[in-house]
């Protein structure tokens, strides 16, 4: 029916303006979805779905409040009403994997130990959240990613009572505690875990800041991807696909491949910083293009970087099929993907590569089927309100391991919610 088929509008009826953006979003397989940000906190919003001039099923519906702005800081104080409401799942399967390293977590001796082990060549945060307020203590040199992290914890705190909880945050991009004698390990909480190595997973920074700034400062999210997804199956160039840096050998292998193979593989770089760069061989760089434009192709090539190539959310949310290395690292859903399911799988050394895209074009039937449960899974687990829950319930579940009180440590300062005097809020819940 094409995205202008439904007039949405979003008001607040107590009030004289309305500060909402809204957008509709066409995912072009005959459903919508509508996204809205509110720049202040409402008594209840209206919202209109019309077809032409007339309203659509039960519209106009009334969202009973009071309902706030992002930035508004207003907890619900009981997690459970709170877990209810976001209709969270009572079990999250990589979450217990990794907690299942660490029958009990201590405070004090962890304040003591990480930074002794780890703080001197990485770049870590130690966190405390203290009734519902975060501190911070940063190690390192390069802390700036601290950022995502920051914005999460206080998103959250906005929004739910957290846990009194004491925890280390590696902001580096490999996991640190490797898989050997079992009488040290520590607990540190990653954005990407490997076969190697014991670190506790977290969603990535990419994907967490991506569902903070819907229809914020970001382009790239998890909503915007499924309006943008291309041309129709039928219609997608056949040649499989990939752009990205120079960030390991794979990649120049796959590079080369392309050379070889123009008709069937489309990869290059967008810029050289890791090996040296021999044009002959990997050239030439080109562009950076829209992620959006991957989806005019058919086949996606998904191959790590420095570790996880973090974009794996995106490509299953659109409407291509994801090819996918095995590797030893993973994101915090990885665990629960299924090859031949989800997506089709290749060898880390990409020696069948080729021969599983001859596959996929010989199987085009098959390989539609395999795009559409990706999509559908990037869908029901990947969403912002799944990223939310994953947080909350890490966190809930590591603070009720924790054996002594954490505690606001010497050198911590507090991580202050941003001041927003342009919309402020009244929160019904304090007194």
């Amino acid at each position: 029916p094409g995205e202008n088929a439904f007039q949405v509008k979003i008001t607040a009826p107590d009030e004289q303006f309305t500060r909402v953006g809204v957008q509709v979003l066409d995912r072009k397989d005959g459903s919508f979805l509508v996204r809205y940000r509110m720049y202040a906190s409402y008594k209840n919003l209206k919202i209109e779905v019309k077809v032409g001039d007339k309203h659509v099923a039960k519209s106009p519906y009334i969202l009973k409040g009071p309902i706030y702005h992002e930035n508004c800081d207003c907890p619900q104080e009981e997690s459970s009403v709170w877990l209810e409401e976001m209709n969270c799942p009572q079990i999250i399967p990589q979450i217990q994997r990794d907690l299942a390293n660490f029958p009990i977590v201590d405070p004090d001796k962890i304040a003591k130990e990480i930074p002794q082990r780890f703080g001197q060549r990485q770049s870590l945060c130690h966190y405390t959240i203290k009734d519902n307020e975060v501190y911070i203590k940063t190690y390192g040199e390069h802390v700036g990613f601290r950022i995502f992290m920051d914005a999460i914890l206080l998103s959250l705190t906005r929004k739910v009572k957290m846990p009194d909880v004491e925890f280390f945050v590696n902001l580096g991009d490999w996991p640190l505690e490797k898989k050997k004698s079992p009488q040290n390990l520590h607990p540190i909480f990653s954005w990407c875990g490997s076969s190697e190595s014991k670190d506790i997973v977290m969603p990535t920074y990419d994907l967490t800041d991506s569902v903070l700034e819907t229809m914020g400062r970001v382009s790239l999210d998890m909503m915007s991807v499924q309006a943008n997804t291309g041309p129709s199956w039928e219609d997608k160039n056949t040649t499989a696909f990939w752009r990205g840096r120079d960030s390991r050998k794979e990649r120049l292998e796959l590079v080369k491949l392309s050379r070889k193979y123009p008709e069937i593989i489309d990869a290059a770089f967008t810029n050289f910083f890791f090996f040296k760069h021999d044009e002959s061989l990997y050239g030439p760089i080109v562009k950076h293009i829209s992620f959006f434009d991957f989806f005019k192709y058919k086949y996606q090539i998904n191959i790590d970087g420095t570790v996880a190539a973090y974009r794996l959310p995106y490509l299953l949310a659109g409407n291509s099929v994801v090819l996918k290395q095995d590797s030893i690292y993973y994101e915090h859903f990885y665990n629960e993907l299924q090859p031949w399911k989800h997506y089709i799988p290749f060898k880390s050394d990409l020696s069948d590569l080729l021969e599983k895209l001859q596959w996929a074009k010989e199987h085009d039937e098959e390989a539609k089927n395999i795009a559409k449960s990706g999509q559908e899974f990037a869908r029901n687990n990947l969403m912002g309100d799944h990223i939310f829950c994953y947080y909350f319930k890490l966190f809930q579940e590591y603070a009720s391991l924790q054996v002594s009180e954490p505690k606001i440590r010497d050198g911590m300062e507090k991580v202050q919610q941003p001041d927003d005097d342009l919309f402020p809020c009244t929160c019904h819940r304090k007194k």
